[in-house]
């Protein structure tokens, strides 16, 4: 039987029938990271297209569990032999739509001495080749912070692993990635990252790299192969390649800049912050290594492309669609939207409800399924709930009826001009009160031949300034359908102005200065049959792919910072500080003139638990809630700490009560409290009658707090200095770092989760 699956995506996600098979597609979005641009969100590293995924509910030739175990044995003799057969799982096949490789799934999990392990394998092609594996083993202790071996030490390892079990012979491994994770819990194992890309005649090849994670004591913890399908490949002649002199002087001479706005978007927090940069202003994936020819999202052109005039949509402010929408008003022009035009679709509203989208818009959520022999998916449509205006929408009826019915043609009657008619109708029709803030495309259109669908981008404009990371998304199917409508609109208090920006002649001569080709093998038509490899030189600035030159201080910035360029010093908590400070869990707005022996606040030392200690997204805590809870009466919605303290009302390490006085300084005997509700024990820590404690100035602890003292010195969280616990004394930022990574292993000893 077939299970009804529904998932709501900004982006979508389809469930597919065909003759053949029943399959969920899904896009595929990689994440550059938590402070990428929000408008280069989904781009791919080198500018390589993603794949979306077809899951197999059935397949005519399928590999047993047995197969798939008696592989994984081979590639991790001897390590995995107390796991049987019973403690593995299998999932059903999965293909590409451009590569009909089967691939498969197994997982497995099992209890050792009350702790659990868990991990995951992939399988591709019929020799069964290991395409992904991933691994937690019971016993992480030696794994957290510190860890048992350095980053140089894990990197032999990772190198030995591709030499031994991944024939890594063809590969590199790269130094200028940057692999960016959110912040790393305390209680999970550190894992360090290593990427390693295959090479022909010794250039590499831009979607074929195996990612290699090494954990802190040493261990392989996972890896991952990204690489085109299986079938044959040809690769150009690298003996014919133009020098890269050449190729860099003419990239330079064609090099001119546009100042931008870029929202960066932190997805942790929920903030929003923008900032004045220099770009490139046609951003061009590469140059033909043996052409000369530009590489462009659509492929190669002779003459390099002409910069577009920016031209507002429309002069003025048009008005709304309507007044309000009610939510039967919504219903009506979701059926609109979503209305099937095939007998073998049937079309369902599930659910209908008013909340805020991540942008902070107020919405209407319209959850529909749509329905067909096999099976049914969903996804979830948007519309302003002041204008009635669409604002998220992808039409997946398309999709489906494509791939029912395999020999149906796309064939596409519409030119890109035609196709940006269609669009601004469109625009106009469904969201107009937003297009005078976007102005035309200012980049060609991505054309995807294989379903003749024509994507638009329109660009914001803030004082006649475009803004990066903020754009209203246009599909036009090839019968000129509106196949998608997304409106990325956000609300920004201020933004900077443009009066003390470096000169136009000083940036392009800085990014010129920084500017560098790399030379690769990259296959830029995924679209037609057979992998081609051609040779491309891509542009790099600054020496790495995410550099962009902020416009205002002339000085190269990296969206990643993964590490902090300035060190905190102290004489004994020094690597702890310096730990939290990376893992972006404690806050430091200026290194240079951090105290870290100062008192901390309640709210700071709050913010350092829940980051370190639970997973959690700050600006979307409560992101689909009609009505967010306020515990207290002065940390409400708009405050700071808001989401902080909320998710530790509700993880128990603080009590509601009618104030929270976040500003204070929080003492020892107050930190004891919070750490024994972390672990779950404060039902053994309030009887404090149990506890006979033998501190010389035990009578200062108050006597509501004597267990929770007790328990946590017992533990070795909070120690005593000359048998002295000092329950009221401040804790400075240096203690509060010690003990919460004391915390951490505490917790990953008695097995305790906070969510």
């Amino acid at each position: 039987m077939f299970n009804w699956k529904k998932t709501f995506f900004p982006r979508g996600i389809i469930l597919i029938n065909s003759k053949k098979v029943s399959a969920l597609v899904a896009s595929s979005v990689l994440s550059i990271g938590m402070f990428t641009p929000i408008a280069d969100a989904s781009s791919t590293v080198y500018g390589q297209p993603e794949k979306v995924r077809i899951q197999l509910a059935s397949v005519e030739t399928a590999y047993k569990k047995e197969d798939l175990i008696q592989k994984f044995r081979q590639l991790f003799p001897n390590q995995f032999e107390f796991l049987t057969a019973s403690d593995f799982q299998m999932s059903s096949a999965h293909i590409f739509p451009d590569d009909e490789t089967i691939r498969y799934d197994l997982q497995f999990t099992k209890v050792l001495n009350g702790k659990r392990l868990y991990g995951y394998v992939g399988f591709i092609g019929e020799e069964l080749e290991v395409e992904y594996f991933s691994y937690q083993p019971a016993n992480i202790a030696d794994a957290l912070f510190p860890a048992k071996v350095t980053k140089e030490e894990a990197g032999k390892v990772a190198e030995g692993f591709m030499k031994k079990f991944l024939d890594g012979k063809d590969y590199q491994l790269e130094s200028d990635t940057s692999n960016y994770f959110s912040n790393q819990l305390l209680t999970e194992p550190i894992r360090y990252s290593f990427t390693f890309t295959r090479t022909k005649n010794q250039v590499p090849i831009a979607d074929q790299m195996i990612e290699v994670y090494v954990l802190g004591n040493g261990e392989i913890g996972g890896f991952y192969k990204t690489q085109q399908n299986q079938g044959s490949s040809t690769f150009a002649d690298v003996s014919k390649v133009k020098a890269n002199e050449e190729m860099l002087k003419k990239v330079k001479d064609h090099l001119s800049v546009d100042l931008n706005y870029q929202i960066n978007y932190n997805y942790e927090t929920g903030d929003r912050n923008v900032q004045l940069v220099y770009q490139p202003t046609n951003r061009l994936q590469g140059v033909h290594a043996l052409s000369g020819d530009w590489l462009t999202q659509n492929g190669y052109t002779a003459n390099f492309p002409a910069k577009k005039k920016i031209e507002k949509l429309t002069a003025k402010p048009l008005s709304p669609r309507q007044e309000g929408v009610t939510v039967a008003e919504a219903k009506k022009i979701a059926e609109q939207l979503l209305a099937v035009t095939s007998d073998k679709v049937k079309l369902t509203i599930e659910s209908i409800q008013e909340t805020q989208n991540y942008n902070g818009q107020d919405v209407i959520s319209v959850e529909y399924m749509y329905h067909y022999a096999n099976g049914g998916h969903g996804s979830n449509l948007e519309i302003n709930k002041q204008t009635g205006e669409v604002v998220q929408y992808y039409n997946f009826e398309e999709e489906l009826l494509r791939e029912m019915e395999k020999n149906a043609t796309t064939e596409n009657s519409l030119t890109e001009q035609e196709a940006l008619k269609k669009a601004i109708a469109y625009a106009k029709k469904w969201a107009p009160s937003y297009l005078h803030n976007y102005g035309m495309p200012i980049e060609e259109a991505s054309f995807d031949e294989q379903t003749g669908t024509y994507q638009f981008s329109f660009p914001r404009l803030v004082n006649g300034i475009v803004v990066i990371g903020d754009q209203i998304s246009i599909g036009v199917g090839a019968d000129g359908s509106l196949n998608s409508l997304n409106v990325e609109y956000q609300e920004i208090e201020s933004w900077p102005s443009s009066e003390k920006v470096i000169s136009d002649e000083q940036a392009k001569t800085l990014l010129k200065d920084a500017l560098s080709l790399k030379l690769m093998y990259m296959n830029p038509t995924q679209n037609e049959k057979g992998n081609r490899y051609d040779l491309v030189y891509v542009p790099v600035f600054k020496g790495d792919m995410y550099s962009y030159l902020d416009a205002n201080t002339g000085e190269w910035n990296n969206l990643f910072d993964a590490e902090q360029s300035i060190a905190i010093t102290h004489p004994w908590a020094e690597a702890e500080l310096n730990y939290l400070l990376n893992a972006k869990v404690l806050d430091v707005k200026d290194v240079e003139k951090f105290n870290a022996d100062a008192s901390v606040s309640k709210g700071e030392a709050l913010k350092v638990l829940v980051n370190s200690l639970t997973y959690f997204h700050h600006g979307d805590y409560f992101f689909g809630q009609e009505e967010p809870t306020q515990t207290f009466d002065n940390i409400g919605v708009k405050h700071p700490l808001y989401s902080v303290v909320e998710h530790a009302v509700e993880a128990g390490i603080i009590n509601p009560d009618k104030k929270f006085d976040a500003d204070s300084s929080i003492t020892r005997e107050e930190l004891a409290v919070w750490y024994v509700r972390v672990l779950g024990l404060e039902q053994a820590a309030k009887d404090s009658s149990m506890y006979k404690l033998s501190f010389d100035d035990t009578e200062k602890i108050e006597t509501d707090k004597k267990g929770y003292v007790a328990v946590a010195n017992s533990m070795g969280l909070l120690k005593t200095e000359k048998n002295l616990f000092n329950p009221k004394q401040e804790v400075s930022y240096a203690e509060l770092a010690v003990s919460t990574i004391r915390l951490a292993h505490a917790m990953v000893d008695l097995g305790r989760d906070l969510h």
